[in-house]
Parts: structure tokens; C-alpha cells; sequence
């Protein structure tokens, strides 16, 4: 419990009481009420009733008033000597704000009877009150001032981030190229938010891998990484936001890179990018923001965009897969038509020949007739083949087969054909064991390449063959001497429609080829560059 002496001090240090003799102030604690009121606690609410003045000895006041929205927001925080609620004291009106002890407080509580028992007796009083609302009021003004400033900057700077978000949309969505979509989507991420450089990486979910193209010189290359590796590999696998203000303190930080490429990377943003339906389809990696760390609302920005860069990306594949599928559906109405009208003749044309093989009795004559019988085998195949990839038909007849029997036969029958192209077969075949095959199917896919690579040597050449185990697949290799494939071909090869070097074929090889893998699960890759022949890798999971 205070002395009379310590409350006497309380009440000098307010301003109210500032310059009333000390006799006064024992009389004035007469009518005066002292109180504890702990942290946290609710001194009076807005629009409650209540009259009562305080004067706070100790501790601090928060005053706030709660908005429509929800939110508080703190008007004034007042402290030892200063007066809270004299509003209601003077006018009589309901409680006009909230007030709340931000910590324990010890506070005067004056009546309204003695409070105005206290300016009538001692005008100093009324006096020095009116000081200390004109103070609040001035300190008011100025804080609505700095708050409609702060309001003011927030707006602008919001609406230069929308200016940005709405020139960024109108660049990703001028094109409907794929390749170049790609580009234009990190270009505007980079230069947004002031970036310095930065990759766009796209999941593949197939093969739980991110996938990016980067400059290296002329080419454009792709890249590949593991979902759950490095640091965006991370947040494509948990769709957390990664902003690490300095690189080389953290320890997720790959510093190899930069020691490889001599770049020194001080700053990282790195987020997803999600479709509609919340999946991760993609990640940003940002480096080194020009004016300091990545910031609260890059972050914003970049999430907001990649809204955006997800709908272009999709419209992209839309209007690419309308396209593809009107000119499928071309091909497969041709298709349609050719087998039902050689259907018969060609029925003929091979019967013809095993007569003819049977009859001869000549060596040179049942060659001829078994070529024949091949080149019609061959001819209705190829187009049931395209026909059944224009209508999506996939059906496959699977079985055991002992790979190494499966390559000699083919490698016989495509040999040769290489040799009336002056190509010469090298065959390395080491792999025997039984793979799960369509063994027709197979045998397409491995015609086709070897077709592929002698187009691709017109002056000859060799075409070298080889199978070998690896963890448990069979990995076969075509590799030629021909002429290779640019970069930007070499991209689009499984494309449909896609040709390279040639005038006849129907663009569907490769895309049927890459199809009859894919039903096998398999992999198949590319190996090019111009000048110096291509190499085709497939990888086909071995039986145990």
C-alpha cells in the first residue's frame, strides 16, 4: 500500500495536477481512488457506459478502436501522469475508445462527481486539462497524417505491383509456343522483382524429375534434377517458399555451382507454382536481387504471377494439343481409307508371291518373292501403325522373350537394307537375357531407328548397335556416322509431324516410337550434334 506521500508524487507527475499546491493534492486524494489492474486486462470498452476518470501512476494504456473490418488499431498509448477516459467525464457520451493495461498498471480512478468538483475548485486544473487534450489532439492529427501517408505508399506501391503483374501477363500470354512461353514467363519473373537471373523448372511427374532449359553458349540445354534434390528440388516436393537472404550462410546452399561457373550468387527466392487444383507443376528460382534481399512481397508478386504463367502455360498446351489432334485425326482418316482400299490388292499381292516362291524352283526368284513379302508386311503395319496412333489404340501383346534371339533376328532383316545404302551393321550385343516385349511392336521401333540413321547417310556410313546390362534394364544404342541434328530438332524429335532430312515420311516416327516405349516403361534419350552423328539410348526394364 502507497503513502500518502508516494500517491502525493503520483498525482504531481500528471499533467493535469501540474502547479497545484501539495495541501490541495491531500485533499484532492480524499476523492480519489487508487487501483492494480494486470496485464492484458480491459480498463473499459467502446460504447460502454462509465464516467470515471483515470490517471495512470504506472504501467501503459493502449487505446484502440476496432474497425469494420476486424482489425484494432491503437490510437494512442499513454503512460505514467497521463489521463485516460475524460471524455466521458466531460460530455457524458458512452466510451468513445478501447482501452486495455499493456502491462500491470497502477492507476487514479477520480469520479465524475469529484472530478468536476476538482475544476471547479481549482481552474489550474481545467487549465492544464485543456493543454493535455489540445497535446492528444495535435498528436492525433499527426498520427492520421502519417497514417494516411503510409496508407498512400502501400497504394502506390500496390499499384505499381499490379502494373507490373498486368504488363507481365500481357508478354506471357503473346504466344502460344511452348518453348518460348517458357522463356518469356522467366524473363518477366526476372525483371519484376528487379532478379538478377533465375531458371524456371517444370515437374515431370512421370518421372518425379524438374526439367529446365539454360543457355550454355549458342544452344539452349536441357537440364534434369530429382524431385527432393537441392534446394528446388525441396520445394517441389513440399511446396514450401525458400528465401535465404544469404546464400552462403545457409547450409542448403550448393556452393559447387558457382565455383563451376564462376557466378556468385548472394541472394535465392525460390517458390512453386501450382495449377488450379493446388498441384506443383513448376518452380522459380530467383538469384540476387539488385537492391538486397528478397522481400515479403516478391514473394507475394511471384505467387500472384505464376497464376498467371500457369493459365498461358495451359492455354499453350491446349491450343498445341487442339492442333495435334485435328491433324491426328486427318492422318487417321487417311489411314482409314488406305487400309480399306489396299486392304484387298495387297492381300493379293502377297499371296501372289508365296505362289511364285513355291512354283519358281529359282533361288534369285524366291528372294525376290520373299522381299515382296516383306515390303507388303511392312506397308500394311506401318499404316495400321499410324492408324492406331492418330485413334490412341494401345493395346500391346506383352511376353517373355529372350532379348538376345529378338535383336539377332531384327538385326539380320535390317542389315540388309543397310547394305544396298553402302551402311555398314556393327553389332555389339552383349545383353541375354529375357526381357517383357510386343515383339512386333519392337522390331517397329527398331526398324524405324535403323531407317532413321541410314536417311541420315546418304554417302554411307556405319550404324553401330549394342546391348549391355545396367541396373537392371537392357540398354540398347544406335549409333550413326551420319549428319546429326540441331539443337532445336533434337528437342522437338517425339513431336508429332516432326521431320528432319528427308522428304518422305509422315512426321509420326519417332512419336510412335517414343509411344511403344512408354507402354513397355521404358526410357529413350537422343545424342546429336551436327556433323558428328546421333545416338539413340533406350532403356527397357529386364525380367528378374
Amino acid at each position: 500500500m502507497a503513502t500518502v506521500d508516494e500517491q502525493i508524487k503520483g498525482l504531481q507527475s500528471a499533467e493535469m495536477f501540474q502547479g497545484i499546491p501539495v495541501e490541495q493534492l491531500t485533499t484532492l486524494l480524499k476523492g480519489i481512488q487508487v487501483e492494480s489492474h494486470p496485464a492484458g486486462s480491459m480498463l473499459f470498452d467502446v460504447e460502454t457506459t462509465g464516467s470515471d476518470v483515470y490517471v495512470v501512476r504506472s504501467g501503459a494504456i493502449r487505446i484502440s478502436r476496432v474497425t469494420a473490418y476486424g482489425d484494432e488499431t491503437t490510437l494512442d498509448v499513454l503512460g505514467r501522469g497521463e489521463v485516460v477516459g475524460e471524455l466521458s467525464s466531460l460530455d457524458g457520451m458512452p466510451r468513445s475508445a478501447r482501452a486495455t493495461c499493456l502491462e500491470d498498471t497502477m492507476l487514479f480512478k477520480i469520479s465524475r462527481e469529484s472530478m468536476e468538483e476538482i475544476i471547479r475548485t481549482n481552474p489550474r486544473v481545467s487549465l492544464n486539462l485543456l493543454k493535455e487534450l489540445s497535446r492528444r489532439i495535435r498528436k492525433a492529427d499527426d498520427t492520421i497524417v502519417r497514417r494516411l501517408e503510409e496508407q498512400r505508399r502501400a497504394l502506390e506501391s500496390q499499384l505499381v505491383k499490379l502494373h507490373k503483374l498486368m504488363d507481365a501477363s500481357k508478354v506471357i500470354n503473346s504466344t502460344l509456343d511452348l518453348d518460348k512461353l517458357l522463356g518469356l514467363i522467366l524473363d518477366a519473373a526476372v525483371s519484376s522483382i528487379e532478379a538478377d537471373r533465375g531458371t524456371l523448372y517444370i515437374v515431370d511427374s512421370i518421372k518425379q524429375e524438374l526439367w529446365s532449359k539454360v543457355l550454355q553458349g549458342a544452344d539452349m540445354v536441357e537440364i534434369r534434377l530429382p524431385v527432393g534434390k537441392g534446394i528446388a528440388g525441396h520445394v517441389a516436393q513440399t511446396g514450401e517458399t525458400i528465401n535465404i537472404p544469404d546464400a552462403y550462410s545457409d547450409a542448403r546452399f550448393n556452393r559447387e555451382v558457382d565455383m563451376r561457373t564462376g557466378y556468385r550468387t548472394r541472394n535465392i527466392l525460390c517458390m512453386a507454382m501450382r495449377n488450379k487444383d493446388g498441384k506443383i507443376i513448376g518452380v522459380f528460382q530467383l538469384l540476387n536481387k539488385k537492391s538486397g534481399p528478397f522481400s515479403a512481397d516478391d514473394e507475394q508478386f511471384i505467387d500472384a504471377f505464376s497464376q498467371h504463367a500457369v493459365m498461358a502455360l495451359e492455354n499453350a498446351r491446349l491450343a498445341q494439343e487442339m492442333v495435334q489432334n485435328e491433324r491426328l485425326s486427318a492422318v487417321g482418316r487417311m489411314a482409314s481409307v488406305i487400309i480399306h482400299d489396299i486392304k484387298n490388292p495387297m492381300g493379293t499381292i502377297r499371296v501372289y508371291a508365296q505362289v511364285m516362291k513355291r512354283k519358281s524352283g529359282n533361288e534369285e526368284a524366291a528372294k525376290l518373292a520373299d522381299e515382296m513379302i516383306r515390303q507388303v508386311d511392312r506397308f500394311v503395319n506401318m499404316t495400321q501403325e499410324i492408324l492406331d496412333f492418330t485413334r490412341g489404340v494401345s493395346a500391346s501383346n506383352f511376353q517373355d522373350l529372350e532379348f538376345g534371339e529378338v535383336m539377332s533376328s531384327v538385326l539380320d532383316f535390317i542389315e540388309k537394307d543397310l547394305e544396298k545404302n553402302n551402311v555398314k551393321l556393327i553389332r555389339q550385343a552383349e545383353f541375354k537375357g529375357v526381357v517383357k516385349l510386343d515383339q512386333d511392336k519392337m522390331v517397329r521401333v527398331f526398324y524405324n531407328l535403323a531407317s532413321n540413321a541410314r536417311d541420315a547417310m546418304a554417302q554411307g556410313g556405319s550404324l553401330t548397335v549394342s546391348t549391355k546390362a545396367e541396373d537392371g534394364f537392357v540398354k540398347i544404342e544406335f549409333t550413326d556416322t551420319g549428319s546429326g541434328m540441331p539443337e532445336e530438332v533434337k528437342k522437338k524429335i517425339f513431336e508429332p509431324f516432326m521431320t528432319y532430312g528427308k522428304k518422305h515420311g509422315t512426321g509420326l516416327g519417332m512419336s510412335i516410337v517414343k509411344k511403344i516405349i512408354d507402354d513397355h516403361q521404358g526410357k529413350i534419350e537422343i545424342e546429336s550434334e551436327l556433323g558428328k552423328g546421333t545416338t539413340i539410348r533406350i532403356k527397357l526394364p529386364a525380367s528378374n
